[in-house]
């Protein structure tokens, strides 16, 4: 199936069937979207690696159709992170390149810490490290930024709220967290097919929801939770938009890491730093992947 130009494959991982956009062909990059997102998110970067010699990979995440939609409902960070380990493995390029964004950052963190034998070099954009997002729940303007995690916690409410109106929550969204007058209305149409798949939405806020919930999470993954507070020695790049509130968390982050560490700012951008500044960012992450 042709996607937006990229060519949709289909992979079993860790007992579920995922599927993926790719191009290219060389080392592995393993590229993780976000929320409201879909795989789609990387169109700019996926043909810019291609062309710097590198196989470019997003899979849509678990629960994001056309990946499977898990019938155990576990979407806790451990699981996720473990997904990802598991996709690693059967695409058969380790040690990869791993990018993440939003969501994709957070599943991001927690594998670099807990597998660092499967990630090379890394890239990180748009949210901090877990243990400075703990800090920030109590200050307040990181709360009124970060609405949507408690709102999300609500039963029924959100999932109305979100489809009401034509999903215009997602537009509103995307507007509230990007920069300026940047407008991205073809991609957001995409993310709203998305979720509009049967089961997508439920799955997309049970991320949220386990976030918050420890009685949301996968009973057998307590030794990877472990794990995944480690410090993290894999080279990390982290990128924000200089114009993200989220920005003030992760400057000074580098106690977590102990690896090669490195922090920039995107003029200009917002929290959908990829998308509003594709030419920058994919030169940052270029140039972070091609260091030795």
């Amino acid at each position: 199936m042709e996607t937006s130009g990229f060519h949709e494959k289909h992979i079993r991982a860790g007992g579920l069937d995922f599927v993926y956009i790719e191009q290219g062909k060389g080392p592995l990059v393993l590229l993780l979207h976000g929320f409201p997102d879909n795989a789609l998110s990387w169109s700019h970067q996926l043909p810019a690696l291609a062309a710097a010699g590198y196989r470019a990979v997003a899979p849509y995440l678990r629960g994001y159709a056309p990946s499977e939609i898990p019938g155990d409902g576990f979407y806790d960070k451990a699981t996720l992170a473990n997904d990802v380990a598991e996709l690693i493995r059967a695409l058969g390029g380790a040690p990869v390149h791993l990018i993440g964004q939003d969501w994709g950052a957070i599943i991001g963190y927690a594998v670099l810490a807990a597998f660092p034998e499967l990630v090379s070099r890394a890239v990180l954009m748009a949210v901090p490290h877990p243990e400075q997002s703990r800090k920030s729940m109590l200050d307040a303007k990181h709360v009124q930024r970060s609405f949507h995690w408690w709102f999300f916690q609500l039963p029924d409410l959100p999932e109305r709220a979100i489809v009401h109106n034509d999903f215009a929550f997602i537009d509103y969204l995307w507007q509230y967290w990007s920069s300026g007058d940047f407008r991205d209305e073809a991609h957001i149409e995409g993310v709203k097919e998305t979720l509009k798949q049967e089961g997508v939405l439920a799955a997309a806020l049970g991320y949220y929801r386990a976030m918050l919930d420890p009685a949301k999470g996968d009973p057998r993954l307590e030794r990877l939770r472990t794990q995944m507070e480690r410090r993290i020695r894999v080279p990390t790049l982290a990128l924000c938009g200089a114009d993200d509130l989220r920005a003030e968390l992760m400057t000074d982050q580098s106690q977590y890491f102990s690896g090669e560490y490195r922090f920039e700012l995107v003029a200009g951008a917002g929290h959908f730093l990829h998308r509003e500044k594709p030419a920058e960012v994919t030169r940052l992450v270029l140039e972070w992947l091609g260091k030795t």
